[in-house]
């Protein structure tokens, strides 16, 4: 059932489980003027229909049902955040506080843009052709898409049904919020291991550890492959010994590690933390030199894994 269908029914009769539905009508909920899209559908997010008036309770219900998701932006990628040709969407909202965050701008789910479930699925629809001829397809991102779990998922099911891959870009701290149910449309996750000890992982994200680690023996159980991703921070993730944690962490995912991408700490996101007025803790902060590189592939490497 659509969005527009689930509307028109709520205001004659209470849904199954005894609520109303969306008190806010159709037409109020769209506004068409080329001002209205000029306004709020910049910065990557062209081409969305974009609800407008809804009150606070009708978003928090289609929010929960994931008749709606609040989104960054999207754009479309070769071989960065998955395999083949893909559609890249920066979901808003994080509850992690990552010192090396190069989207601070996606923090806040308020700060995104509502955009209906059907809008999503068209666009996916439309890139089709062009996702299976590359092998590419859709990959949800942040933020941390794992917040908003009824939409993502909801896409990802319409996107298998259309025979679309899909990728989950995700620190698996919100592991709880994703159903086993949800995790069987996951083609592939890209699943950020930000450190190896509790102390540091606290210390680089403000949060802790285990859902990580949960989640990612949760992908492997169900037979899912993994990207790992490790951001190398000189002087606050490159201690040996928290490397060596991080390899022993994804030795428990088994055979669905497919790889470990070491991602070397860069300066991109600083203006961002400069024009939010946030204070940024790696300000002199330096990317890792070749030597701090390979000494940190090859701990990964001397654990069985094919590093990138």
């Amino acid at each position: 059932m659509s969005l527009t269908d689930t509307q028109s029914q709520s205001r004659t009769e209470p849904t199954a489980a005894g609520s109303q539905g969306f008190h806010t009508t159709t037409p109020h909920m769209l506004k068409t003027s080329k001002q209205y899209a000029s306004q709020t559908l910049m910065g990557g997010l062209s081409g969305f229909e974009s609800p407008i008036g809804l009150d606070r309770r009708d978003r928090i219900e289609a929010l929960h049902t994931g008749d709606i998701g609040f989104v960054h932006s999207w754009d479309i990628n070769t071989s960065v955040d998955g395999p083949g040709t893909r559609m890249t969407v920066f979901m808003s909202g994080c509850p992690l506080r990552c010192q090396y965050c190069q989207n601070p701008d996606t923090w806040k789910m308020r700060d995104g843009q509502p955009v209906y479930l059907e809008a999503m699925i068209k666009k996916i629809d439309r890139y089709q052709d062009l996702f299976k001829s590359t092998g590419g397809g859709i990959t949800f991102s942040g933020g941390e898409s794992m917040m908003q779990p009824a939409f993502v998922s909801r896409v990802f099911r319409a996107a298998k049904e259309m025979g679309v891959h899909t990728c989950l870009d995700t620190s698996g701290f919100l592991n709880r919020n994703y159903t086993d149910e949800m995790i069987e449309d996951i083609d592939l996750c890209l699943l950020d291991v930000k450190s190896g000890d509790e102390e540091t992982y606290h210390r680089v994200t403000g949060g802790v550890l285990a859902p990580t680690i949960e989640f990612g023996q949760r992908l492997a159980a169900a037979g899912k492959k993994i990207w790992v991703r490790f951001v190398l921070v000189p002087g606050l993730t490159d201690d040996p010994q928290n490397v060596e944690n991080v390899a022993r962490i994804c030795e428990t995912f088994g055979d669905a590690v497919e790889h470990i991408d070491v991602l070397p700490f860069h300066q991109l996101g600083r203006p961002k933390w400069h024009e939010l007025r946030i204070p940024y803790p790696l300000e002199d902060a330096k990317g890792p030199d070749a030597k701090l590189r390979a000494r940190v592939a090859k701990q990964f490497e001397d654990h069985g894994f094919k590093v990138y």
